[in-house]
């Protein structure tokens, strides 16, 4: 390959001596722009297009679908790591096993939870809000999931927990995972900011979540563009 020229020459692997690969179209990638080069005899072209442009093209030819898809699925979309879903769990009693001690036989608790917005992709942690109904806009506002193992921005900490494949799987996974008093809990309670297990003993046993004790997060928007890797923000 040649550099620093207008054109870039390929070959066919093989003999010396084989014929040149006549090339007919070139795409230039530069750091503000995309340029798109034909060659076509003596009538050379040169134009710029977007990525956007080059992404339907790949997508006219190859087919893009999503499938059937669960009952319980938000949206799906294709981020830089892969595909993406978000799925939606009504309010519900979790089983959840919580490590007060290491060492110690986990604590056996049946913990009401607001409805619950996970954003999955196969195999990987989830990031998971809390949500008081089905979001149905992309400025429905989401709130922190008032459980632990969760990241200040919503990622949940795998640990050593492994996250299934299938992604209509993940939540369940995720509130059979062990759930330790380490990392960082607070602000996820409105009554017990700096002491989430306080919050989980008082809820212990009880069949609805204390909705006004919600802590707001971020619109779906913002939560659908952090876990395509668009946005870097961490609330």
């Amino acid at each position: 390959m040649t550099i620093d020229a207008d054109r870039t020459e390929w070959s066919l692997p093989g003999a010396a001596d084989a014929p040149k690969d006549a090339l007919k179209v070139q795409l230039e990638i530069y750091s503000e722009t995309i340029l798109l080069r034909g060659f076509e005899r003596e009538a050379n072209w040169v134009k710029t297009v977007s990525a956007d442009e080059i992404a339907n093209v790949f997508i006219e030819h190859i087919g893009f679908s999503s499938g059937l898809l669960p009952e319980r699925v938000l949206w799906w979309g294709q981020g830089k790591t892969g595909q993406v879903v978000g799925l939606w769990r009504p309010p519900q009693v979790w089983p959840v096993a919580l490590q007060r001690e290491a060492f110690e036989p986990p604590a056996r608790l049946r913990l009401p939870m607001p409805g619950l917005v996970f954003v999955c992709s196969p195999g990987r942690a989830p990031w998971v809000y809390a949500s008081p109904s089905r979001p149905a806009d992309p400025e429905h506002r989401l709130y922190r999931m008032p459980a632990f193992n969760v990241f200040r921005g919503g990622r949940v900490c795998p640990g050593s927990h492994k996250f299934p494949d299938e992604v209509e799987e993940i939540p369940e996974s995720f509130f059979r995972s062990y759930f330790s008093l380490t990392g960082d809990s607070n602000d996820r309670s409105k009554k017990h900011p700096g002491h989430l297990q306080a919050l989980w003993e008082e809820i212990d046993g009880k069949t609805e979540y204390p909705i006004e004790d919600l802590v707001p997060q971020c619109t779906v928007s913002e939560a659908i563009a952090v876990s395509e890797g668009r946005r870097g923000r961490r609330w």
